[in-house]
């Protein structure tokens, strides 16, 4: 049977809201956090996006859970490097209980500082050698490294936890899926696509953990909060290469008026079904998940927390 994480999403919620939101998930009883690593949020209307790294040293204190990036990219707007030393004090404030989750990025947050977007091979490449940099400092040792797309100089971590910290990679497609089974320490998805974790287990992933999330919006309206989830995450529908490519909030907002309510509510659960709550969950468990984290769209946090704690969580478990 999966663990039933919370997702948190710093695209939508301040700092404050994302630490209580984190200890209500606690106290409805899930089992891990995931958090969104974003400069920008998708959209004007989602209005947030807080330094991560600041973020999870407030829930180190405010929660006991597991607590993975969902997912950080540590190849353009922040150097391998610098990456692996928020993630090895994450990990030594929470006392191991951090996981370390990557992806090869957008344009959207990584071209801020002007650097070219490359293209989906050569970020995968950016990514694997960004993995191999880490790998080396989380043991503590000094590190030199010239390689293809990073240069090192006589970096160490001083503050590192007593364990390496593991290293999930983020995968939509079969190139980032093997490359998550030959480096990762575990594989990350947002669809319960079978094919997917058995590529993931047969190309070397063996026993290591599949992760995987998706979006609802609890509330007693549906009608309601299909509006919400189609003011609020229409960009979740867009098809393709949309989501890697475009650079900025107003270009996602153009885009998205392509999606229509009548689309959201064919592909978003909304509304106070338990069984269809249960059964967007349970698709994951089918397809071989081992964790499986949720995300509340819009303001009834508390109501979703109350809804999941009494009648989805008890069915999944």
């Amino acid at each position: 049977m999966p663990e039933y994480g919370y997702f948190l999403s710093c695209e939508e919620f301040g700092p404050a809201d994302l630490v209580e939101q984190a200890r209500m998930a606690e106290q409805a009883g899930f089992q891990a956090l995931w958090i969104s690593d974003h400069y920008h949020p998708w959209n004007d209307a989602q209005g947030q996006s807080p330094f991560v790294w600041s973020v999870i040293g407030a829930l180190s204190q405010a929660v006991s859970l597991p607590i993975e990036t969902a997912v950080t990219c540590p190849t353009v707007r922040m150097h391998p490097a610098v990456v692996a030393q928020a993630a090895a004090t994450s990990a030594v404030m929470t006392n191991g209980r951090f996981r370390l989750g990557i992806g090869s990025g957008e344009a959207l947050n990584e071209h801020i500082l002007g650097d070219a977007w490359p293209p989906a091979a050569v970020r995968l490449e950016m990514l694997e050698e960004s993995v191999q940099i880490m790998r080396r400092l989380f043991t503590g040792e000094e590190v030199t490294h010239d390689g293809t797309h990073y240069k090192v100089e006589n970096a160490r971590l001083y503050t590192v936890p007593d364990e390496p910290v593991p290293i999930d990679i983020s995968g939509f497609g079969p190139k980032a899926t093997s490359l998550a089974s030959r480096v990762g320490d575990g594989f990350i998805t947002m669809m319960p696509d079978e094919s997917m974790v058995e590529q993931f287990r047969k190309g070397g992933g063996g026993t290591k953990p599949v992760s995987g999330g998706t979006k609802v919006c609890y509330g007693t309206d549906r009608a309601e909060a299909v509006r919400t989830v189609h003011r609020l995450w229409a960009n979740q529908l867009l098809p393709g290469e949309m989501a890697q490519i475009l650079p900025t909030p107003s270009h996602f907002e153009q885009a998205q008026e392509l999606v229509t309510e009548e689309m959201v509510g064919e592909n978003t659960v909304c509304g106070d079904d338990v069984d269809e709550h249960v059964r967007t969950l349970t698709a994951f468990a089918d397809a071989g998940f081992d964790r499986v984290y949720v995300n509340q769209i819009g303001p009834d946090q508390r109501g979703f927390f109350d809804f999941y704690r009494t009648k989805v969580l008890p069915r999944l478990q």
